[in-house]
């Protein structure tokens, strides 16, 4: 009787775990029937603006577009996106939570990068421990090579600031060396990761042209007293005014440069000087305003992105990190395609093969083929340099008064 019992209780545990494995193997199956894509982006906090132009509309629409056609195509099957998202609230410690339930709670099979430098940074490392790609399409590190090398699947798109702030020098120097522009130049930034790379890159850039810095200093992110920094800036004589700032400075600065009549020859700003809502708020009075970035509107491929754009989001997107965003996806959806299969590790192994056709042309995500310089010239935010790239337009010279100086 008791051997008996042992038996019916053993056979009964050998049941109970063949109904749990198969019931597991059916819910594998079952989590197959869908790619998850997981992000934690800025949809509150200082950096919504950004996040909200030069990110999620694209990663809205990439996903509405690839499930419209039948979904992602792996193998011999058609498998459709579900999404799992966060509001990271522009900090980095909610990022860096959100990642972390993405991938040991919500463990999606592919997680899209955050808006901004510091998040970027933040949550790199974490990407990397778990196998994730990190492609962070809206991140400037002078660090990017470096931490290329450390975390072998990470990809830094927009750069370094070496290269911004080398090439604004370096079109700035022509201009002085011309007679057009004195040596003065105030500079302004931001006190976040992307502010302090780029300050400390135009910095040197600018003291290697022999231009003379007579403003330095940073602001705190999310500041509202921008107009002392204006009136501060305003009597110092410089031909040149440069800011490294993210989207609410850099429309607040433009706002007090307005209302100041502060009006130097090269105003040069941004984030968020490429940005639509930036020519909505300004209108005319963005004529001949210079930031990073840019577009060539005559490319078809870049043209018929921004039409899909206008019709999907309601809006235009911007002119610099919108287009290398997109390029991006484009990447992740052919990397998937060629590996015919959803597995993270093989996936990874395409996207650093490159190759890829997008917006940008041949692709490997990192490369550096995009506008450093734009300008606001009648209506569109246009490449200016390098000068060398194709369809490079000349700069509007000196900047316009502000039609709504007071």
């Amino acid at each position: 009787m008791q051997i008996s019992s042992r038996l019916r209780i053993a056979t009964l545990a050998a049941a109970t775990t063949a109904l749990i494995g198969t019931a597991l193997l059916g819910a594998q199956a079952q989590a197959q029937d869908t790619y998850r894509i997981g992000y934690a982006i800025s949809k509150t906090g200082p950096g919504a603006p950004g996040a909200n132009t030069s990110t999620i509309p694209n990663y809205e629409m990439w996903v509405k577009e690839v499930n419209d056609a039948g979904g992602l195509k792996v193998g011999d099957k058609m498998i459709p996106i579900e999404v799992v998202e966060y509001d990271d609230r522009s900090s980095s410690e909610e990022a860096v939570r959100a990642i972390e339930r993405l991938i040991n709670q919500d463990k999606v099979d592919f997680i899209l990068s955050p808006w901004g430098t510091g998040l970027n940074l933040a949550v790199a490392p974490i990407l990397d421990r778990a196998g994730y790609a990190h492609l962070a399409g809206t991140a400037v590190s002078d660090k990017a090579p470096q931490l290329s090398k450390r975390w072998k699947n990470s990809y830094w798109l927009l750069g370094t600031g070496s290269q911004y702030a080398n090439e604004l020098a370096t079109f700035l120097d022509q201009l002085k060396s011309d007679g057009k522009i004195n040596n003065k130049v105030a500079m302004i930034a931001v006190a976040d990761g992307f502010g302090i790379e780029l300050s400390n890159a135009g910095r040197k850039a600018l003291e290697k042209h022999d231009f003379e810095l007579v403003y330095d200093k940073t602001y705190p992110l999310g500041s509202q007293d921008l107009a002392t920094i204006v009136n501060e800036i305003k009597s110092l004589g410089a031909d040149t005014f440069v800011a490294f700032s993210y989207p609410p400075g850099t429309l607040g600065l433009t706002e007090q440069a307005r209302v100041l009549n502060f009006n130097p020859k090269i105003f040069y700003a941004g984030v968020g000087t490429a940005f639509p809502l930036y020519k909505d708020r300004f209108g005319a009075d963005a004529e001949g305003v210079v930031s990073l970035g840019g577009a060539s509107e005559t490319d078809p491929k870049i043209a018929d992105y921004i039409k899909r754009h206008i019709a999907f989001a309601g809006r235009e997107p911007d002119r610099w990190a919108s287009i290398v965003n997109w390029a991006s996806l484009q990447s992740l959806q052919q990397a998937i395609e060629r590996a015919g299969s959803t597995d993270r590790d093989a996936i990874n192994a395409e996207l650093a093969k490159g190759g890829f056709d997008t917006i940008l042309g041949s692709y490997k995500p990192g490369d550096q083929n995009f506008w450093q310089v734009g300008q606001w010239q009648d209506g569109k935010f246009v490449g200016i340099a390098p000068t060398s790239m194709d369809g490079a337009q000349a700069l509007i010279f000196p900047k316009p008064d502000w039609k709504g100086a007071q």
